[in-house]
């Protein structure tokens, strides 16, 4: 169990580096573009696949994230990472909050309205009958 947390506490500050590492001018174009998704999906308030459905809810947490932070990490030099990580140990020791992105939230939740939309329009209207 402590291996599990200590994992959980590194994926955090990563997470929270790659945040730094978006901000920093050495930071390659393309590592900035993926690392913006995958830390405005880490850090909104709203799960993509909510924590409630079976499987699938945790699945991002513990695989995809897990899995598109390390490739991302690959991509940002290290001299970058390296001072991305230094501060996001400084915020984490001085216990500041974790930043919310609530754009990616208004995403996701757009998201969901419109996969909504989409199974009323093509699955359960036309059943329905004619209007």
């Amino acid at each position: 169990m402590p291996q599990l947390r200590a994992w959980a506490a590194a994926l955090k500050r990563d997470v929270l580096a790659l945040w730094f590492a978006c901000r920093d001018p050495r930071t390659p174009r393309i590592a900035k573009i993926l690392a913006l998704v995958i830390v405005a999906y880490a850090l909104s308030p709203i799960d993509l696949i909510p924590d409630f459905i079976p499987v699938l809810g945790l699945l991002d947490e513990l695989i995809l994230l897990p899995a598109a932070l390390w490739l991302v990490l690959r991509l940002v030099p290290a001299e970058a990472l390296a001072d991305a990580r230094e501060k996001a140990r400084d915020w984490v020791e001085a216990r500041r909050p974790k930043p919310r992105n609530w754009y990616a939230a208004a995403a996701i939740i757009a998201l969901w309205v419109l996969l909504l939309w989409a199974a009323w329009a093509w699955l359960i209207r036309p059943r329905l009958g004619p209007n």
